[in-house]
Parts: structure tokens; sequence; C-alpha cells
């Protein structure tokens, strides 16, 4: 089976977000605006992903 993988783009800042949603960006790895992880396409990853949508920009690779 092949290993998913998915490029996840911060583009809004984090600063007066919930504290939840700070810790997904922790959790997946970004640390600042304009940054770009690369991350497996896992439910845990995708439930994160899915709370802090408004913040990141996602693309499958």
């Amino acid at each position: 089976m092949k290993n998913m993988q998915i490029k996840v783009t911060q583009i809004k800042s984090k600063y007066g977000r919930l504290a939840t949603h700070k810790a997904c960006l922790v959790g997946l790895g970004i640390k600042r605006i304009n940054q770009s992880v690369i991350v497996n396409d896992t439910p845990e990853n995708r439930g994160m992903l899915n709370k802090i949508s408004y913040m990141i920009k996602i693309e499958d690779i």
C-alpha cells in the first residue's frame, strides 16, 4: 500500500486563536506563516487539518 502524504502550508496567523488550534499547528510541525510541511495522511493528522482548515492550505502530493 502506498504511503500517502499531504503538503500543508500556513496562510493565516496563529495569534489570537484558540489554544487547541495552536496545538494543532505545533503537532503538524508548522512554526510560521508561509511555511510548508509534508505530513502523512492519517486519521489523526486529518482531524488536526480539519480543525484548523481556515488557517492552512492543503495540497496532495
